[in-house]
């Protein structure tokens, strides 16, 4: 092969057929290069971004899924203590008096004030007001005795058969006046019994399903 030196500067571009061999080959690997760089530039460059973009896509969708699946891993124990806890709760209801006890508790309230030696001024029951799952009936009072039988009164009402919650609004407790030891007690206190099967209010009609009724008959009809 000749090793004679070629000068580019006496090469005719208008007839590349006429170059030496070596400079053909080495045309040819400038413009396979400036080739290879294009598409690269136009579309290897574009891919790869995009591939970027969907690499951290695939990262949050991972992170969503392995959330989603602790969740539906958990979904089942979760499930299992709800039933636990409405057991429990219904057991608590139950502890409460009934519609039929509640009269005779309130008596059995106001006659252990009286065996405490307490004097009712005032022991007034209200209305009741239904709740979600219980009622809720506030008693005005108006109660007048010593600390020691205060304390025999609270005592003895939490010796009762069935559970009484009672809740204080807007209840004072003071002197009846200067030098006298009588406290006078008056307010509004709240008790609060379960509502029988017959009393728990029905579940609101989903109103999706009484518009979409109309037109299932509707269409049935011909």
């Amino acid at each position: 092969m000749s090793s004679k030196k070629v000068d580019l500067r006496s090469l005719d571009f208008n007839n590349s057929g006429a170059w030496p061999f070596q400079v053909k080959i080495g045309a040819c690997l400038v413009v396979g290069a400036v080739i290879i760089g294009l598409a690269w530039y136009l579309f290897v460059s574009d891919q790869r971004l995009t591939l970027a973009a969907e690499e951290a896509t695939e990262v949050t969708l991972r992170e969503q899924f392995q959330e989603k699946q602790g969740r539906a891993a958990n979904l089942e124990p979760l499930k299992q203590q709800l039933a636990q806890m409405e057991v429990m709760l219904q057991q608590m209801l139950r502890q409460l008096p009934s519609k039929n006890e509640m009269p005779d508790l309130i008596v059995d309230v106001s006659q252990t004030a009286l065996a405490s030696g307490i004097n009712n001024e005032l022991f007034q029951p209200g209305a009741e007001t239904m709740l979600e799952f219980y009622a809720e009936k506030p008693i005005s009072l108006r109660m007048a005795g010593t600390y020691h039988q205060f304390g025999a009164f609270v005592s003895g009402v939490a010796s009762l058969p069935r559970v009484v919650i009672m809740t204080m609004h807007d209840i004072s407790l003071k002197p009846r006046g200067p030098g006298d030891s009588t406290l006078v007690l008056e307010g509004t206190v709240k008790t609060y019994r379960y509502l029988d099967e017959d009393e728990v209010p029905a579940p609101a009609p989903d109103p999706a399903a009484a518009a979409a009724a109309p037109a299932a008959l509707s269409g049935g009809v011909q």
